[in-house]
């Protein structure tokens, strides 16, 4: 079985605390209901800087990822159907799918 890299990008906050605990609970219910598929669920990021080819160091980054999660499938489609079901999804997010690649050593 491969492992599948989703990328959370964009998204609108939340219009009220109310609204934010709402949404939290319907993320909780869908990695609930990946099961064991979640090999590495919600891994949000926050203080993200770059680091230039110079070394040179800024604030924030050149996207708008805000996290990922990883999950076990059979295939590509069936990472992508996982990804579909996410509520992420209905705060106008969107999730890049990835197969990650196992590198030797």
């Amino acid at each position: 079985m491969s492992q599948f890299v989703m990328v959370y990008l964009g998204g609108d906050k939340p219009s009220s605390p109310e609204a934010g605990k709402q949404h939290f609970a319907e993320y909780m219910e869908w990695i609930k209901s990946l099961g064991d598929a979640a090999v590495s669920p919600m891994n949000p990021l926050k203080g993200t800087v770059m680091v230039g080819s110079d070394g040179t160091v800024s604030q924030g980054g050149s996207t708008t990822m805000s996290g990922y999660t990883i999950v076990e499938a059979e295939s590509m489609d069936t990472a992508i159907e996982m990804a579909k079901t996410c509520p992420f999804l209905k705060i106008n997010g969107q999730l890049e799918v990835s197969e990650l690649v196992v590198m030797p050593g």
